[in-house]
This record gives C-alpha cells, structure tokens and sequence, in this order.
C-alpha cells in the first residue's frame, strides 16, 4: 500500500500555523507527503525545510488572490498538491495547516487503509473532530462546528477539493466513505490574540471584500474571545508533536463552560440528538456507506 500525504500552506510563520506539527503527525503514516508553499512573506518555505525529512516534496505555487468568492484559492491550491502526488498512490492524507492527528490513532487509520484499499465504493475515510477555541483546555460543544470530515480519498481524478477546501467532491457528488475510529484535533482558534485577528482579517479576505473585512472583523490589534457561545473542557490528550508548542502558550483564556449561551435552536437541536443520537441539519459533506 502506498500512501501519499498532501496539503497546501502561505504565511505560516506570521498567522502562527502548526503546519510543521500537521505534517510530522501524518509523517509516520506516509510514504510521501506534498507540500504547497505558497509564496509568503515569511520564511515559510524554510520551516517546510526544516523539518527535514526525505518524504516531503515541496511545491511552490502563487496564490490568487483575486479568487474571494466562497475561499475558491484555498480549494485551487488543495487541488494543486493533489495533483501532484505519485501515480501509484492508493491513498491520499490530506492534512490542513491547523490540523493534527493523535499518534495513537495511527494504528486504526492504518488498518482501515489495509481493509478497504481493494474495495472500489470506499472513495474516501471519514474522521471525527477536536475543535480547540480560546486556548487548548477547551473544546467546541455547540452546533456551530461540523462533527466530521473526509481526510483520506483515493487518487481518482474525478475527486477535487471543495468550495474552500473542507472536503471533497467526484463529479459533483459526495464521496461515499467508511468511518475511522480517528480524530482530527483542529487547532485554528488557538493562537495568540494579536495572531489571531490578524489571521482573521486575511482569512476573510479570501472571501469578501476589502470593505466587508474592515467592517466586520473590526479594526482591534487583537481578536476577542469572550464571544463564544459554549465550550465543554478538554479532557483528553494532545498529539505528541503539538505538545512543546502547548508549553510555549503565553496567552490566557478562562471559560465557564456552566454559562452556555446557547440559542433556543440550538438548545433543541442538542435536545434531539441526545435522545436520538441524530443531530437535526448536519452538514455532511459526504455519504456513509452501510
């Protein structure tokens, strides 16, 4: 079985992305592992270098800029490292700049790679997700965070990145997937303020106007936190290769999580799927197959 990792990166240092710990934590489970570096205006390049290991491949790319409507750069430059793994690959690993996966799930990733690599309805596998927010000692609870996505897809030419990149479309249809007893520990809301608003003001740009930016994410030097509607503790462990940059957190963020404030909708959305184990209008951007 020949497994290749993708994903795409620009600005990592300045926006303060794991995207060195995303990698090392699907290293082990790659025979190789394309890097998109988009030109940056940080040494972003170099600490893709750095990592030093003879699997990656690293593709410049230009981003477009001019490509606001619904993030499409973010999908276009996720299809250019696609496109660029080995032939001869059976699966692909996406793995996105603020995403990291648990070392003790690679065992399980492995085994459901093995079981349904020869099984040609199986387009893609589906993993469970940690939304972190504010600091790494909470979780998103609410009905805000999508619960699951596909991460691993077959090498098909039909399958292409979707709108801005947070899963995978074949000929215009989702992928039928099988589910792995693995989660994606997504750290995108955990930086430091200043990084934060800045990297939200360039995030946004990707889909909206100049004007849009300016009015919505706001003018402050740093982003607020204190906005969020419900966070439950986190009462598991981090990835191994995250841990050092855990230690170095040098901002704080408190949370009651016994003060939710949650919607009336949200409030019966959550109410049902306790009862019932169904969550009502999930997106899912794929298909199980039974």
């Amino acid at each position: 079985m020949f497994v290749s990792g993708f994903t795409f990166i620009r600005n990592a240092v300045r926006f303060d992305y794991p995207i060195v710990e995303a990698i090392r934590s699907i290293l082990p489970l790659c025979d190789e592992v394309v890097v998109a570096v988009g030109r940056s205006d940080d040494n972003t390049r170099e600490l893709i270098e750095q990592i030093g290991s003879d699997k990656i491949r690293i593709l410049d790319t230009v981003w477009d800029d001019a490509l606001r409507e619904g993030g499409r750069v973010l999908a276009e430059e996720t299809n250019k490292a696609f496109a660029a793994v080995n032939p001869k690959a059976d699966w692909c690993f996406y793995i996105q700049g603020d995403e990291v996966i648990h070392e003790r799930d690679h065992p399980a990733i492995r085994q459901a790679m093995l079981q349904w690599k020869d099984d040609p309805r199986v387009e893609g596998l589906l993993f469970r997700y940690f939304h972190f927010y504010g600091s790494y000692d909470y979780v998103g609870d609410s009905t805000r965070w999508y619960r699951r996505e596909v991460r691993i897809v077959r090498r098909d030419p039909a399958i292409v990145s979707f709108r801005d990149a947070q899963g995978f479309r074949k000929s215009g249809r989702p992928l039928w997937v099988k589910p792995v007893d693995a989660v994606v520990h997504h750290y995108g809301w955990v930086k430091p303020p200043e990084q934060q608003q800045a990297k939200q003001r360039s995030f946004h740009a990707l889909w909206h106007s100049d004007e849009w930016v300016r009015d919505r994410v706001g003018t402050n030097s740093t982003f607020d936190y204190s906005g969020i509607d419900s966070l439950a503790p986190f009462k598991g462990s981090h990835p191994a290769v995250i841990r050092e940059r855990i230690q170095r957190q040098n901002w704080t963020f408190d949370f009651d999580p016994s003060r939710r404030r949650l919607s009336i909708k949200s409030k019966f959305k959550l109410w049902v799927e306790h009862l019932t184990g169904w969550l009502p209008g999930e997106y899912r951007n794929y298909r199980l197959l039974r």
